[in-house]
């Protein structure tokens, strides 16, 4: 087993982005604001109380096409009682047992599972989390650093070298594709490699990256059903065409990736417009951080996530958008919101189908 790294935290974003795509037609949307769901009040022993979601989003959740799967970052905070929540409980308490809850809300269908980037879990930890929630639900995985950094990280996330075991499928196979698919099962929607800044020198002449990725890929077996493998990036110059045809080349996704250091969704989908020249696939969206942030801002921003701060309708819209563009084309649709996007992921998620469903006919 590799060592664990610890991930870059903090970084700056970019002075500049290289549009390399333009940008789409906005959509036309309505706004709406987010209701307050009532909670249950019936404790149930040893285990997680969800809140009752409110008539409009169940209402919602019938409305959206079945292969829209909106969902969240992770699941153990405290701040979403009477959200997803029907009671008070700790952290631990939610990280232990709290799945099955946000599983049980009918607009909550996915949620992401980050702690494998910091190393490798067991098919019995994946085993978990799937007996946890209904048929339908989907995950996002993500790959573990130690696969995905092309270096070695200190303590503080600084560079300290370069890792000897960058892209190196046998050990991505071993370590991450195997035992995810083995506990996750027709339940895992997307394994995701997340690939951490780059070096200048990689960025400067990415030849010797573009083919090392293109090899990874290519390597890694066939994935059962709609699973897929995607990959984000956090540098924006490196979302280029000759990127999206090595994705293209090994039926790989590109996973939109909305975070501080990367370009608006809009100009991200005409990267995602090149990649599905000869037909759609699966929709992978991963909303991380807000524009301008850096990850201890957020979280010291937006604790106890309870509600939205700063609310970006923008995104909102373009995420609608995008979303029904791939599910009225039979695609499955996977997208997963960090608390740190806007302040609540599960009120994004009540935003982002709120937009959808205004773009709908009416019935």
């Amino acid at each position: 087993m590799r060592p664990r790294q610890k991930p870059p935290y903090g970084e700056a974003p970019p002075t500049q982005q290289v549009d390399l795509f333009g940008a789409l037609e906005a959509p036309q949307a309505i706004e709406t604001k987010p209701a307050k769901a009532p909670a249950a009040r019936t404790k149930t022993p040893g285990g997680v109380l969800p809140a009752l979601a409110a008539p409009e989003l169940q209402a919602l959740a019938e409305r959206l096409p079945s292969t829209v799967h909106l969902g969240t970052s992770t699941w153990s905070f405290p701040g979403w009682r009477d959200i997803v929540y029907g009671d008070e409980y700790s952290s631990a308490k939610l990280s232990r047992d709290g799945l099955k809850a946000l599983g049980a809300h009918p607009l909550l269908r996915c949620v992401s599972i980050d702690r494998s980037f910091y190393g490798p879990l067991s098919v019995a930890d994946y085993a978990r989390y799937a007996n946890q929630v209904p048929a339908h639900f989907r995950f996002i995985v993500k790959a573990p650093a130690s696969v995905t950094d092309a270096t070695v990280r200190g303590d503080k996330g600084a560079p300290a070298g370069d890792n000897p075991a960058f892209l190196d499928a046998r050990i991505a196979i071993d370590e991450f594709v195997q035992p995810c698919m083995a506990g996750l099962g027709e339940k895992a929607g997307a394994l995701v490699f997340q690939i951490p800044p780059l070096p200048d020198a990689m960025v400067v002449d990415p030849t010797a990256f573009l083919d090392r990725l293109s090899e990874f890929l290519k390597a890694l077996p066939l994935l059962p059903g709609e699973s897929c493998y995607a990959v984000e990036l956090r540098d924006a110059i490196m979302l280029t065409p000759r990127f999206i045809r090595v994705l293209r080349d090994a039926k790989v996704r590109y996973c939109v990736g909305i975070h501080a250091r990367m370009p608006d969704p809009r100009r991200q989908a005409k990267a995602l417009a090149l990649l599905d020249e000869g037909g759609l696939g699966p929709l992978i969206v991963r909303w991380s951080l807000h524009g301008g942030f850096k990850y201890e801002q957020a979280k010291a921003k937006y604790e106890p996530f309870d509600k939205l701060v700063d609310d970006d309708p923008d995104t909102h819209e373009a995420l609608a958008e995008l979303a029904l563009r791939y599910a009225l084309a039979g695609q499955p649709v996977v997208i997963a919101v960090n608390n740190k996007a806007e302040g609540s992921a599960p009120l994004t998620c009540f935003k982002i189908a709120r937009n959808m469903a205004a773009l709908l006919p009416q019935e």
